[in-house]
This record gives structure tokens, sequence and C-alpha cells, in this order.
């Protein structure tokens, strides 16, 4: 009787997460210090929220999936769509579809995006000490845009605006060393490991 010949095929894969990271830090420190009051919002920020923290953090969140990691999908995926969506609410009344979202469906918008992240961050507490910086800094940062934009004080988003470009930079350095400790197969950069 002739043995079964057993095949075996081992994906290695990238991780994605770096580029997810990436893409959502740049993108939010552009767009926080529009916040903190530094220049207006334009083209700039909005080809960003498209381009990199939306199409390239979505791309991430599809790579996350091929690694099975579920919490990966579900937080690039989602912060993709949110700049996404983030800068459809900006252009789409620009072209006629639709009125302007006013205070108070964008203070609703920034609340529910910050019992998402607040969820997120309970999972970091699984992950490492990066990430819970930067899930626990952009949960403040969700809530700060909402109650700023629910009571319309400008200094609550000025301050949002400064506290979203150290949010902006948590998740850089995050990135920056998932990419040199693996180059480097040690800690250049630690991350907190929680064990």
């Amino acid at each position: 009787m002739e043995k079964e010949k057993i095949v075996s095929v081992k994906e290695v894969t990238a991780n994605p997460a770096p580029l997810g990271l990436m893409g959502f830090g740049m993108t939010t420190i552009l767009l926080n210090i529009h916040n903190a009051g530094f220049f207006e919002l334009d083209a700039m920020i909005l080809a960003m929220g498209i381009f990199y923290g939306g199409i390239a953090q979505v791309i991430a969140g599809i790579m996350e999936f091929k690694k099975n990691n579920t919490f990966g999908t579900t937080a690039f995926t989602s912060y993709g769509f949110f700049w996404l969506s983030l800068v459809a609410l900006n252009i789409l009344p620009l072209m006629g579809y639709g009125e302007a979202a006013g205070s108070l469906s964008m203070a609703a918008y920034l609340f529910m995006w910050g019992v998402f992240t607040l969820f997120m961050f309970i999972g970091t507490l699984r992950i490492n000490r990066a990430l819970q910086v930067v899930f626990g800094s952009l949960t403040i940062l969700f809530f700060l845009l909402a109650i700023g934009n629910f009571t319309g004080f400008s200094l609550i988003l000025t301050i949002a605006g400064y506290e979203g470009i150290l949010c902006g930079f948590s998740a850089i350095y995050a990135a920056m060393a998932q990419v040199l400790n693996e180059l480097y197969g040690k800690d250049i950069m630690p991350i907190g490991e929680v064990k």
C-alpha cells in the first residue's frame, strides 16, 4: 500500500501593524495640528485621510485578517473607514450631497467612535503598553472632540488638538518600534509586552 504524501503549506506574511499604525499616526497628527489652530482644514489633510489614514489602514486590516488577528482586523479596518467617512463628511456637502454635519451630529459621531475606542483600549490590556497609550489617548481624544462639538467650547477643541498630536506620535512610536525591533532582532524601542 502506497503511503499518502502529506503536503503542508506554511504561509509567512509580514506584520501589517506598522503600516496601519503609521497611516493612523501621521494622519492623526496632521488633522490635530489643524484642531490645535495652526492651519485650516485643506486638501492635504483630506488626501491623507483618504489614502494613508483610510485606504492604507483598510489594507492593513485585511492583511491582519489573513494573519487571523481579530483585534488588528477590527482596529485597522474600522479606523480606515473612520478616516474615509470623516473626509466624506467634509466633501459630500460641497458636492451637493446632503447638508453639512452640524455640531450635535458631529458630537454624536465622535462620541460613538469614543465608545468603540474605549472597548478597543480594553483589548490592548492584553497586548502591550505602547498600544495602551495609543488607544487610551485616542479614547480621550474622541471624547474631548465630542464634548467640544456638543458644547461649542473652542478651548476644548484646541486642547483636543494638542492631545491628538500626542496620540498620533504614540502610534508612530508603536509602528517604528515594531519595524526596528524586528529588523534588529532585539528591543531597540521597547513596547512593554504584557506578560
